[in-house]
């Protein structure tokens, strides 16, 4: 099973810049050793199950929650049964079809 997750997750209570808040719910998917993507608006996250999916969610509120009075999040999930590293894989199937060679 592949789990794709989207999540942008950030306080509402701090002003205009968030980066240090959005730094450390990277800092914790970093140390997990998830693959992922930062984007300007969300990052992406390869997770074996919905389960290990949900955990991050969690515990990406579990970093913000203790100075945090107010909090905003997405979350979107693309949930496959089969092989992982899609994320790359749906890149380059898309590149492959536009005649270009894949980014490594």
């Amino acid at each position: 099973m592949s789990v794709l997750l989207e999540l942008a997750m950030f306080p509402t209570d701090k002003g205009e810049s968030i980066s240090g808040y959005v730094a450390r719910i990277i800092g914790m998917i970093d140390r997990r050793n998830l693959d992922y993507r930062l984007t300007p608006m969300g990052t992406i996250i390869e997770a074996a199950d919905i389960d290990e999916a949900l955990k991050v969610v969690a515990d990406a509120y579990r970093e913000l929650e203790p100075d945090c009075g107010r909090v905003y999040a997405t979350v979107k999930l693309d949930i496959r049964k089969g092989a992982g590293g899609r994320m790359s894989g749906k890149i380059e199937s898309v590149e492959r079809k536009l005649g270009k060679t894949p980014r490594t």
